[in-house]
Order: structure tokens, then C-alpha cells, then sequence
């Protein structure tokens, strides 16, 4: 794909230099790969969260001069005071069945863009649901799951789609090298499975489905030089709310390679370690969207390192575009549906290396 516009330039007559985003939860794994970002491309970061020593801990070991602003989601007033004069929001604190709403609810108290990272499945559909029209009627923008499980998905489909205005199948599958998840991660998962009663869910049929059957194990191949995978197959991560939220598509499916499923589903399994100055792991993914109509497939590919680590462009570049008006509509929006997806994956390019098939 082409070369990515410069970050800080005026679009539509603004500019995102100096402007201050608060980060709730900047202290978390994801959190501080936002807060790296935001600072790179000009914003000034408010570190902001539930703990006020880990927030000071963060400004003097990392980021000096940051200002700290401790909140809890269970006091609207100190969201209120820690999201004033803001710019934009964007969450990193999960669970995010605890902690989306309120701070949902606090930046449009404030009037301001909300983007997070969420990876839960519920968590997104309540705020799709909860949301939606209070968003719209408050020319507001909310954008969940704008992270690597959602938000990069649903751009690859959307991209993929191209000219189509529907489709008969959307398939997203996961080729990582090894998952080493945080503690917020195991922390979410236990919370989705908890509100789904331990069900699994799928997107079949037009609507999501919960049920008891033991998931497949299949064969996935990926571009060379992954080729042929095993995978889980109806992994189901958030693109079954997000991609169908704005794409006619009756059958959305995701899998995981096996080996990442194990690394996951193992207590053993350690947390992400850092390679590289940036934090970064040394995890690799491939993401393989292909997307199917009329017995037509076109394919969408994205490669990167560190799953975790790649949310913060990702949501530091929604943040941007939405900012300098370069959205599609108001409203809770998936990635798909808030921007143009092609430009945005392009902007990705110094993150994510994207090949689309048409």
C-alpha cells in the first residue's frame, strides 16, 4: 500500500499538535503503548486510572512532566474532573464490562470522542447497543475495539469488501506465533465467559448464537511463509460484533492458530516479555481475512509484531482522524464504519504491512 499521511498536519483546518488525550488505564500493558504513541505523534497524553501510585509511578519513571489525573469509575465526578479540557478519550482499562460505560458515560458528559481497546465480545455489544442512539443524538463519536482483536479486523474486511455492498461470508483468521496475554486479558476472558454462562458464541445466520459444541480443529493456510496452520475454528473474538455492526454479512467465523489457543488457555503461560526499547515482545501475527459472495473471494492481509503493541496505532490513529473530521458518521461506529478503511490501513504502514486481493 501506498505511503501514510504525516501525523500533526492540518486536516480540514485542525491540527492534533499539543492537544491533550486522556488515556484511562495508562498504566496497563496496552495503556502505555498509547501513551508511547500519543506522545510520538504530538498529543499530550493525561495519565489517568484507578491507581494513583502506578499513575505517578508511570509519570516519573517513563514520562516526566505528564500530568496525573487519578479517577474511578465508580465516582462520575472524578471521571468528570479527569477528562476536563480534554480533546479525546481512550480507554485501556478492562474489564471493560466495568469500565466502559462509565467513562462512555463521562466523555459524553464532556463532550469529547471515546475510543477503547476492548477485546470483550459483550462489553462491545452493550456499548453498540446502550450507546448507539444517545451517541447519534449528541453528534458524538464512540468508537469500541479500536485495537488489534476488532478494530484491525473489521478495517481488512471493509477494505476487502471494496465495492461490494454485501457479501455472503466473512472468515478472519489468526495466525500469531505464540500469545503470551496480560493479566487483563485473563482478566477479561474470565468476565465474558462469566456473562455468557461459559457458552461459546458465533455469528451465524444474521445474529450471534451461543451454544455448548466443542470447537473445530482445522486447517488454515495462511501466506507464505506460515502456509499451513492448525486452527480453532469459531474462535470467535470481537469482529462478530463489529464487523457485522455495519456490513451485511450474514456468517462472520474467526480463528486462532492452535498453538496461540494453548499458549492462552495454559495459567502457565507467562506475560509478554520486552525485545526492544519500545516494550515490544517478539510475538509475529498474521491476519488472513477472506470474504466470499456469489462464489467471487477477495482476500485482505496484515502482518506485524506484538498484538499489544500494535492496538496503540491503531487507536491513537482513530483518535487523530476523528479529531481533524475525517469521519464517516456520529455515533457509536466500528472501525469499518467510522473510516475510510483503505487510508486508515495505509496509515498503518509504518505498524502493519497490508496486501489486499480483489
Amino acid at each position: 500500500m501506498g505511503s501514510a499521511m504525516e501525523f500533526g498536519h492540518t486536516v480540514s483546518g485542525q491540527t492534533v499538535s499539543g492537544q491533550t488525550v486522556v488515556v484511562y488505564g495508562a498504566y496497563g500493558h496496552t495503556g502505555r503503548f498509547v501513551v508511547a504513541e500519543l506522545v510520538e505523534k504530538g498529543f499530550v497524553p493525561v495519565l489517568s486510572g484507578r491507581d494513583p501510585e502506578r499513575l505517578r509511578e508511570l509519570a516519573a519513571v517513563s514520562r516526566p512532566g505528564l500530568e496525573v489525573r487519578p479517577a474511578s469509575v465508580d465516582d462520575p465526578g472524578s471521571l468528570d474532573r479527569a477528562l476536563a479540557g480534554a480533546a479525546a478519550v481512550i480507554n485501556c482499562a478492562g474489564p471493560f464490562a466495568a469500565t466502559g460505560a462509565p467513562v462512555i458515560e463521562a466523555a459524553l458528559r464532556a463532550g469529547i470522542p471515546y475510543v477503547d481497546v476492548a477485546a470483550e465480545i459483550e462489553a462491545n455489544l452493550d456499548t453498540f447497543t446502550h450507546f448507539g442512539d444517545r451517541a447519534r443524538a449528541a453528534d458524538a463519536v464512540v468508537v469500541p475495539a479500536m485495537a488489534f482483536f476488532g478494530g484491525l479486523s473489521d478495517l481488512l474486511v471493509t477494505a476487502a469488501m471494496g465495492d461490494w455492498t454485501s457479501a455472503d461470508e466473512a472468515h478472519v483468521a489468526y495466525g500469531l506465533s505464540s500469545w503470551h496475554p496480560t493479566a487483563g486479558t485473563r482478566i477479561a476472558g474470565t468476565v465474558s465467559r462469566d456473562r455468557r454462562n461459559g457458552r461459546r458464541v458465533r455469528y451465524s445466520g444474521g445474529g450471534l448464537e451461543y451454544h455448548d459444541d466443542a470447537l473445530p480443529t482445522l486447517k488454515w493456510t495462511f501466506p507464505d511463509p506460515m502456509g499451513a496452520r492448525e486452527v480453532i475454528g469459531e474462535f470467535s473474538m470481537a469482529d462478530v460484533v463489529t464487523v457485522p455492526s455495519h456490513l451485511a454479512i450474514p456468517e462472520v467465523r474467526s480463528y486462532m492458530a492452535a498453538d496461540a489457543a494453548r499458549d492462552l488457555a495454559a495459567p502457565e503461560t507467562p506475560a509478554p516479555v520486552a525485545v526492544d526499547e519500545d516494550g515490544r515482545s517478539a510475538q509475529t501475527f498474521v491476519v488472513d481475512v477472506v470474504v466470499r459472495s456469489g462464489g467471487v473471494e477477495r482476500r485482505a492481509v496484515a502482518s506485524g509484531r506484538d498484538i499489544y503493541a500494535v492496538s496503540a496505532p491503531l487507536a491513537v490513529e482513530a483518535v487523530r482522524r476523528v479529531l481533524t473530521g475525517q469521519t464517516r458518521a456520529v455515533g457509536v461506529l466500528s472501525a469499518g464504519a467510522a473510516f475510510d478503511a483503505t487510508d486508515f490501513l495505509d496509515a498503518l504502514s509504518a505498524h502493519v504491512s497490508v496486501e489486499l486481493s480483489r
